[in-house]
């Protein structure tokens, strides 16, 4: 039998103030169709997060994200929320990549109405060491909505050398139809993000990874000419009626663009934001 006599911690007094995230910010956009047209038809921004809707000459509209912030870093909560209309076609985009330098929290949840077009293109997501990223995606298509999405992780700048040997990642992709279920996916990252992602059944040494998902009458048509796009590190499927999958690993995420860009195009059938280009 053993007796611990060692001086009991202090206890402050005073019960220490809980901080308050450094940002939040949110965003709900619907558009409707008019004259032909995708027009807005809602928006509400609040916080660090704005949209920005520039002038287009197509049908389909085009919305920026845009995260005053500079970044996530200290508890921020970021939401996003959209609804697309019968008829409408929106690309969602970001204007920069988004930085993930430590605890952070991102919601999205988009509805997509009858014969309605979502391209959700964010650009990249990079993951910086002791990074602390929950974030969740949901999208929720009518009977004959069209879907094309993209994500990309990036994990660290390997032109800075940088390695993320701390990090804790929960991504969730859910995709469903009339509220069945069409698509999930999730990725749950703990430790040495560089020591795993070097893994011949995970990563194989690569530093940037990317997910798209095409949910569109054409995408078996579509299927060989996308794969014939993608180098020997990226591989296309179709998962289902109409639901191509592509998954896709590089070095970096420029080595990742000069490929995916290409394939994002050929899916949407237009050039992309012009935010991906500066």
């Amino acid at each position: 039998m053993s007796l611990d006599i060692s001086p009991a911690p202090l206890r402050p007094s005073v019960a220490q103030p809980v901080l308050p995230p450094r940002a939040q910010g949110a965003v709900a956009l619907s558009v409707q169709a008019r004259d032909g047209a995708t027009h807005l038809a809602g928006l509400r921004q609040s916080g660090c997060l704005k949209c920005i809707l520039p002038r287009v000459f197509r049908p389909a509209a085009e919305a920026v994200l845009v995260n005053t912030a500079g970044g996530i870093t200290g508890g921020d909560r970021i939401d996003v929320s959209a609804t697309l209309r019968a008829g409408t076609q929106l690309s969602i985009t970001t204007q920069a990549a988004e930085r993930i330098y430590r605890t952070g929290r991102v919601a999205t949840t988009i509805e997509v109405g009858e014969a309605a077009g979502l391209y959700w293109l964010p650009q990249e997501t990079i993951l910086f060491d002791r990074a602390r990223l929950q974030r969740r995606l949901e999208i929720d298509l009518a009977a004959d909505a069209r879907l094309l999405l993209c994500e990309t992780l990036v994990f660290g700048r390997a032109a800075m050398g940088e390695q993320v040997r701390d990090l804790h990642l929960e991504d969730r992709i859910t995709v469903t139809r009339e509220g069945a279920a069409l698509y999930r996916d999730g990725i749950r990252l703990n430790g040495d993000a560089t020591a795993i992602l070097r893994g011949a059944a995970v990563g194989a040494g690569a530093g940037a990874v990317a997910t798209l998902v095409f949910a569109d009458p054409d995408a078996e048509a579509l299927l060989a000419r996308v794969r014939a796009l993608l180098p020997e590190t990226a591989g296309a499927s179709l998962l289902g009626d109409n639901l191509l999958v592509l998954r896709a690993l590089a070095d970096d995420s420029l080595s990742l663009r000069r490929y995916l860009i290409p394939v994002l195009e050929l899916l949407s059938g237009q050039s992309l934001p012009a935010v991906w280009r500066l």
